[in-house]
């Protein structure tokens, strides 16, 4: 299965000449040569992870394809037929085997709603946790895509996410908030966090892929 990163939290997997998308939100650019798209998970409502320019560009290139994503989004893109998806859901779309984990938005302040959110694990070995630091216990995380900037988001809180996850390889995402210099301490940072267990950290920008 291949990963693609795009801007800030939009991600691409592909296998077995299908693809999956996850999170087109504000900061990313237009999604185009999907193959095979079987369909889009979005993690929470917000708009940096969803548009609907994104949710109509894509179904218009791709007529009847499923959405979903936790009730908060159901409600927010109500103009989409958006399926619910819980904690402990589990879905299987072509080669894509999803199951769906944590329930709840990281806190951004308390004045702030804390919104519906799901992290999403895909074929037993890629898990990408949406707004939160959800940490999908019963299985070894081969790849993981680790937020790096965000308003609720403490560089040593996100060290210590990755050090809890103990995946294989882990890369950032979720950094279209950081300048370059602070990309570059954030990658720095779950760089030493991922190999304290022994795993690797991979340098992907928006288009680059790997393989997991």
């Amino acid at each position: 299965m291949q990963v693609t990163k795009h801007e800030h939290a939009a991600l691409v997997l592909t296998e077995a000449g299908h693809s999956l998308v996850i999170d087109p939100g504000t900061f990313t650019s237009p999604l185009e040569d999907l193959t095979g798209l079987v369909g889009v998970v979005i993690t929470h409502e917000h708009p940096d992870h969803w548009t609907p320019e994104h949710l109509t560009r894509v179904q218009k290139a791709h007529p009847g394809l499923p959405i979903y994503g936790p009730e908060g989004v159901r409600k927010a893109a109500a103009g989409f037929d958006v399926t619910a998806v819980h904690p402990g859901d589990t879905l299987d779309l072509g080669p894509f085997h999803l199951e769906f984990f944590g329930g709840r938005h990281e806190v951004i302040h308390e004045s702030i709603p804390v919104v519906d959110n799901v992290g999403v694990l895909v074929n037993d070995a890629f898990f990408y946790p949406g707004d939160s630091y959800t940490v999908p216990k019963h299985t070894s995380v081969k790849l993981l895509a680790a937020p790096v900037g965000a308003p609720w988001l403490r560089i040593a809180d996100a060290m210590d996410y990755v050090l809890a996850v103990k995946p294989e390889r882990a890369f950032a995402t979720h950094d279209m908030t950081l300048s370059v210099a602070g990309k570059q301490m954030g990658d720095a940072r779950l760089t030493w966090a991922v190999e304290q267990n022994g795993g690797s950290f991979v340098d992907l920008g928006p288009g680059d892929s790997t393989e997991v």
